[in-house]
């Protein structure tokens, strides 16, 4: 697999790896993970189908997983009825699925091998269910991994709550629910999907990035998973955490 300068912009996405470790698999080349949220207009079908191009040029192998567990239950915590939920969620996941294969289409024919799949494709995985066991149980008892999931948190929920309003446990619980499902990927992917190695991207960085990646004890990412932040060019910086390898 050709590799490339991280330091440079990559077609129209510039690439900043977390760590020198994460340059050094993103490098390798096996495998890109794009995790795509419904209901996200970042992820229309026109940036699917740039991302898709950009990561068939540069990986073996190319996963879009979108997530599709609890999808309902967090839009009736953002106020929706239980019936207007399941309509909007329903909605929702049928347009992202959409939007995704279009765009995965449009990206022309792959050099390598590019798949489309729901979080909820995975629940009878074993590593799958072994890292959603350990980020339950690391929300519970890890201090700092908890401090990392809250801010998560309120990243998904500042825009949804009051001006000043403080989310509700529910609130709260739902959107930890939300949070466990996807993070045995960014954990573990390799396991999950018996690649040697992979990329989490995503466009901007994630709050647990730095609890996942630190040295030391508690729930860490494996030594084969790194995370990068993808971006289109021209897109104001990240702040902290992100480092250019030289």
């Amino acid at each position: 697999m050709q590799t490339h300068d991280t330091n440079q912009t990559l077609g129209a996405f510039e690439v900043l790896p977390f760590s020198r470790t994460c340059q050094i698999i993103w490098e390798e080349g096996d495998h890109v993970l794009i995790g795509v949220s419904p209901g996200n207009s970042y992820f229309n079908a026109e940036r699917i189908a740039e991302l898709a191009d950009w990561a068939q040029r540069r990986f073996a192998e190319i996963d879009f997983v979108y997530a599709d567990l609890h999808v309902e239950e967090m839009f009736a915590a953002f106020g929706y009825s239980r019936e207007h939920a399941a309509r909007r969620a329903a909605k929702e996941l049928k347009a992202v699925r959409r939007r995704l294969v279009k765009g995965v289409g449009r990206a022309g024919p792959p050099e390598g091998s590019t798949r489309v799949r729901g979080l909820s494709e995975f629940g009878g995985n074993p590593v799958y269910q072994l890292q959603h066991r350990r980020v339950r149980h690391f929300m519970e008892h890890d201090d700092a991994f908890r401090k990392g999931c809250e801010d998560m948190v309120r990243y998904f929920l500042e825009a949804k709550v009051g001006d000043g309003e403080a989310p509700s446990e529910w609130q709260r619980r739902v959107c930890l629910d939300y949070i466990a499902a996807e993070l045995p990927f960014f954990v573990d992917t390799p396991g999950i999907l018996g690649v040697p190695s992979s990329v989490a991207a995503y466009h901007t960085v994630m709050p647990l990035t730095e609890v996942l990646y630190a040295r030391g004890g508690g729930l860490r990412a494996t030594r084969n998973q790194a995370y990068a932040v993808v971006r289109p060019e021209g897109l104001e910086r990240p702040e902290g955490g992100v480092a250019r390898a030289a």
